[in-house]
């Protein structure tokens, strides 16, 4: 269940960076307007070179939506408005934008920072940005440094810049622990919902969903897949005879066997009581039939035991491919005669027949 859990925080991750792409499009839109409205009024005021300056923004930022809407590339969409508000931002403080105040729009930097960015690189760039802010009123005959501020004023700024700094900081990590937070609850919520909690297998629910959604590959592409229903043989003489708990733990001990047995890409399921349900994806019949042989034989031979007594535990089994059939209720159905023919056969088989795994494996390979 850890493939299910890593999963589930990827679509999480998935849905929240689709979120963050959609804000900073908007933001985009909102920096043009911006932009073309103060360079407006600066024009107006004869502040030409300045208004230029403002208008000449709105191209990168333009070329970064571009850029964004043809390639869908997240990362270059955030690098590239990082990159364009740190420039802008650069340049009015080194101008001083109109009377002085561009400095004040630094406090716009710190939120979307942190927004954009995860802490640790927020809080490395941030410090970048007090270093030139620093040489910028420090060092006011630099030639790229058209302003000079008054001590009260750089006081003051630094003082209020790292107050919110922090504050945004703070936020950012409180937001995220709870984000984290809800989504393991969310998550363990969902693995409770769909397994067995006896055997840590999938449940009913969710191997029904998961042969709904195979059987939707089969019918797009083509791809075969098989399933085998196991019932353990005479299992209720084994809790009639040593009780329940017995029967429990034969139940965990076989639920680990299956799982050493199949592979990876393959579903195990509690069905119900002691029937279990494997969804082997791109797997035709006679590897089906191979697999389920082999762990037949594995359960012959395994010793299940509770508290010193050994438990006579075999398994019987009925196996159907997706090729003979034209629905998963056909493909159930068919799956149960076959499991009732291997009961009614003497029990500790496979239906349709299969040589047995020892043969099988000197001229077939391993599944």
């Amino acid at each position: 269940m850890i493939k299910d859990t890593s999963l589930g925080y990827e679509a999480a991750r998935e849905r929240e960076e689709a979120q963050v792409s959609r804000v900073l499009t908007w933001l985009s839109v909102a920096a043009v307007l911006c932009l073309v409205g103060i360079g407006a009024k600066a024009w107006h005021s004869d502040h030409t070179n300045h208004a230029l300056t403002l208008w000449g923004f709105i191209l990168p930022v333009l070329a970064n939506m571009v850029w964004f809407a043809r390639s869908g590339n997240r990362d270059v969409q955030k690098t590239g408005l990082l990159v364009v508000v740190s420039v802008l931002f650069t340049y009015l403080i080194a101008s001083g934008g109109e009377g002085n105040t561009g400095p004040l729009w630094f406090y716009v930097f710190p939120p979307l920072l942190f927004f954009l960015t995860n802490l640790k690189t927020g809080t490395m760039i941030l410090l970048l940005v007090y270093l030139v802010a620093v040489i910028v009123f420090q060092f006011p005959s630099l030639p790229f440094v058209l302003a000079e501020y008054e001590n009260d004023f750089i006081i003051r700024f630094f003082v209020t810049l790292t107050f919110e700094s922090i504050f945004c900081f703070v936020l950012e990590a409180s937001r995220l622990k709870a984000r984290n937070e809800l989504l393991d609850l969310a998550l363990t919520h969902e693995h409770a919902a769909k397994t067995d909690e006896l055997t840590g297998l999938s449940n009913r629910r969710d191997i029904l969903n998961r042969l709904s959604e195979e059987f939707s590959r089969h019918q797009r592409a083509g791809h075969h897949f098989s399933i085998v229903l196991i019932d353990l043989d005479l299992f209720k003489n084994i809790n009639d005879q040593y009780g329940h708990n017995a029967g429990d733990a034969a139940l965990k001990q076989f639920a680990k066997l299956v799982q050493s047995v199949i592979r990876q890409t393959d579903v195990a399921a509690r069905w119900g009581g002691e029937e279990f349900l494997l969804l082997l994806p791109d797997t035709s019949l006679i590897p089906a039939l191979t697999l389920a042989e082999r762990l037949r034989s594995e359960v012959e031979q395994d010793r299940f035991s509770y508290h010193g007594e050994e438990l006579p535990i075999t398994m019987s089994a009925g196996v159907c491919s997706v090729a003979q059939v034209d629905s998963i209720e056909t493909m159930l159905k068919q799956a149960d005669a076959h499991l009732y023919s291997a009961k009614e056969a003497g029990r500790n088989r496979i239906i349709p027949r299969v040589r047995s795994y020892t043969a099988d494996t000197q001229s077939e390979p391993n599944i």
